[in-house]
């Protein structure tokens, strides 16, 4: 016998290395189709194409794991260095590496602890862009016209808001239905706000003057919308000042801190909009009688003060006693002083008839007629020359203008053209053959007759009435 037909033929099937592989990712995956792993979230990386690769692991052992470009979109939370997670996925191998891994489909935090971490560490990273820094806060409206509203339309938040106003100072409300919980929440809530703030004044919408972003109470992990970063930027974007009244007054959340006022529940967030009704007209009522208390007491005070100063002042006898006997003193010398200015003025007069000579006065206004006869004559000569400094002045103007002439240019040999239509013919294209012309020259006019073809007239453009015309 030989040494071939002496060895023993296995009977165990033989496997390449991609058959194994494949057949034992199909065993993974059949035995973990649906499976949640917890653990710490490590070596995190974003690939350019949209996937997501990290590691779960714990004190034990290490899980890869990966997340798909069209997955990572839809996850709540996004995977985070040192973050302790559940993952929710299928188990599968990748044979390239000959390792196994998980294709995480969601992300939830693994405890209230983590979720607590993670609001921490992105309140620390707001507050250190500003957005919560109280210089930014604005000043809530004393009695606004417009209230807009951003809740759920079927929770008991409208009710409560709607009865409060109601009860205190009612006021037009805008309701922007949103979803207070989900995933879609938080994306609603923030285009709610930019919504409102969106709207122009004066527009078929009102353009509120005040917002109130309102949900009931509930865990921590139901309201966080209310700690998204979109809706934190959008209220710090917008300028319509705004309350939060999100959960129950022991509830705090990250809008709570960016919003203009927080507002322990959506009640309280109804009575610090607007102020009660009753107590304003009482408060007015109030004014109104310390006003007229006030005013007569003013009166009885300037009447008493009148009247001590009527007690004090002098009778009207003798206050006019004295003047009364100035303006006799006065009356009886009045006579006499104008006699003796009247004999004043009179010396004055003769002394001054005395002071003139006929000779003398004659003597001056001859004087006054020879110098107004000088200065006459020197006017008319200044008149004179004056006109015929003007008269050479507009010839050399007359000169120029000559030179500038198109006459100038008839002079030189040249000729004026004139169709039939009397407009210039400035180029040999705009002449139909046959058509007749007028020649300008300088001592006359000519006619002529174009010779060549007859060419299609052109189109003349239409004057503009009141457009200025040719020169020519």
């Amino acid at each position: 016998m030989s040494d071939a037909a002496a060895k023993p033929v296995p009977n165990l099937p033989e496997f390449s290395v991609s058959e194994l592989s494949f057949a034992l990712k199909r065993t993974v995956e059949d035995a973990f189709p649906f499976v949640r792993v917890r653990g710490e979230v490590s070596k995190v990386t974003f690939q350019s194409s949209g996937h997501v690769y990290f590691d779960l692991k714990d004190d034990k052992a290490v899980l890869n794991a990966v997340c798909w470009r069209g997955t990572v979109s839809k996850l709540k939370v996004r995977p985070q260095q040192g973050l302790e997670v559940v993952c929710t996925g299928r188990i599968s191998t990748y044979p390239g590496s000959s390792r196994y891994q998980i294709v995480v489909e969601q992300v939830e935090l693994a405890g209230l602890g983590a979720l607590m971490a993670l609001l921490e560490e992105r309140r620390k990273k707001l507050a250190a862009e500003g957005l919560f820094d109280a210089a930014h806060k604005k000043k809530l409206p004393f009695l606004p016209e417009v209230i807009g509203l951003v809740t759920s339309p079927t929770g008991a938040v409208l009710r409560d808001i709607m009865h409060r106003l109601a009860a205190r100072f009612p006021r037009r409300v805008l309701l922007w239905p949103v979803a207070v919980q989900g995933e879609r929440a938080a994306a609603e809530i923030a285009a709610a706000v930019r919504g409102f703030n969106a709207l122009p004044p004066g527009g078929r919408l009102p353009r509120p003057d005040l917002l109130i972003v309102a949900r009931g109470g509930g865990s921590i992990e139901d309201l966080m919308a209310f700690n998204e970063e979109t809706v934190i930027r959008a209220v710090f974007d917008g300028t319509i000042p705004l309350i939060s009244a999100v959960g129950h007054e022991t509830d705090t959340t990250l809008i709570d801190f960016v919003s203009d006022v927080r507002a322990p529940t959506p009640t309280a967030a109804a009575e610090l909009a607007v102020p009660v009704r009753t107590e304003l007209l009482g408060q007015a009522l109030d004014f109104e009688r310390r006003l007229l208390r006030s005013f007569a007491k003013g009166m009885d005070d300037r009447r008493r003060h009148l009247a001590q100063l009527v007690r004090v002042l002098p009778r009207a006898e003798q206050l006019f006693s004295g003047p009364r006997q100035r303006l006799d003193h006065a009356g009886e010398n009045l006579g006499k002083a104008l006699r003796t200015n009247l004999q004043v003025h009179d010396r004055r007069l003769i002394k001054a008839a005395a002071a003139l000579r006929p000779g003398e006065i004659r003597q001056r206004i001859k004087r006054s007629r020879e110098q107004t006869d000088a200065l006459a004559n020197r006017l008319v000569r200044a008149h004179r020359i004056r006109l015929a400094e003007y008269r050479r002045h507009i010839d050399s103007l007359g000169r120029i203008l000559e030179s500038s002439s198109y006459k100038s240019a008839l002079e030189r040999g040249f000729a004026l053209v004139r169709g039939e239509d009397g407009a210039i013919r400035r180029r040999a294209v705009d002449v139909m053959g046959g058509e007749h012309l007028t020649l300008t020259f300088a001592d006359g006019q000519q006619g002529a007759t174009a010779d060549g073809d007859a060419v299609p007239k052109p189109k003349l453009p239409r004057k503009v009435p009141g457009s200025q015309g040719s020169l020519f």
